[in-house]
């Protein structure tokens, strides 16, 4: 998969910090799984050499992610998020109708290893998101996230035990958005088969406040990649 030039991925630079609008499919870090594969943190050594990773995101989740340029820099970052003092907004479209008004999901997340999640009361660690309907199509719904922990799958576990899983999910039986499901009379050419809109699961990283080592809030918001902009697009022509 090619990847774009890292200085286009840039949002936001300063003396200490990159923020960059991280394409779906590159992961954050390196992966035990695929140890030589490209991914954000090695693009970002190329360009400026001491960078390193301040959060990650699930490597198919697209949006703001942090990078220090600097030790110090990094320090500041990552006592903000063991404080909690970083806000951090995601958008996902889910399944059905849902309507959440500041509903806050406090349910405990087991992370067992190996990417395998779940729901644990007695031996998870503290897990909470807040989540706001944000748009209301026919059949799916966007959704605004706002993890106040960061655990591992954090919004994509809330979200499934609240009946709305992301599209696209299919670890938390979310289903893709195929066009020929809203566009009435869709056809496919004969001997074709059908893709869905977006080949992931529509979650994206949109807002993101943090300090800088001067104490300033460093506000970030990131625009949809083009597959999640065009999955929006096409539920505001034919499901809305």
């Amino acid at each position: 998969m090619k990847f774009p030039n890292f200085k286009d991925l840039i949002l936001f630079e300063d003396n200490d910090y990159i923020v960059v609008n991280k394409p779906p499919f590159l992961a954050s870090l390196d992966e035990r799984t695929a140890p030589g594969e490209i991914n954000v943190l090695r693009l970002a050594r190329q360009y400026t050499e001491d960078a390193q990773v301040c959060h990650r995101l699930d490597k198919e989740t697209s949006g703001a992610l942090i990078i220090a340029k600097n030790s110090d820099a990094y320090r500041n970052a990552s006592i903000q998020f063991e404080k909690r003092k970083v806000s951090k907004t995601y958008h996902a479209v889910v399944d059905g109708h849902v309507i959440f008004d500041d509903l806050l999901v406090d349910l405990p997340i087991l992370n067992a290893g190996n990417k395998n999640v779940t729901i644990d009361r007695a031996e998870g660690k503290k897990a909470e998101t807040i989540f706001n309907s944000l748009k209301y199509y026919k059949h799916y719904t966007l959704v605004e996230c706002k993890p106040i922990t960061g655990r591992m799958h954090q919004i994509r576990i809330h979200l499934a035990t609240q009946k709305a899983a992301i599209v696209g999910d299919d670890m938390y039986k979310g289903k893709p958005v195929f066009l020929s499901s809203i566009k009435r009379g869709f056809k496919l050419t004969k001997g074709e088969e059908e893709q869905p809109i977006m080949k992931r699961f529509a979650l994206h990283a949109r807002h993101l406040v943090f300090k800088g080592l001067d104490g300033n809030d460093i506000v970030i918001e990131a625009p949809y990649p083009k597959d999640f902009a065009t999955l929006i697009k096409l539920l505001d022509k034919f499901d809305a």
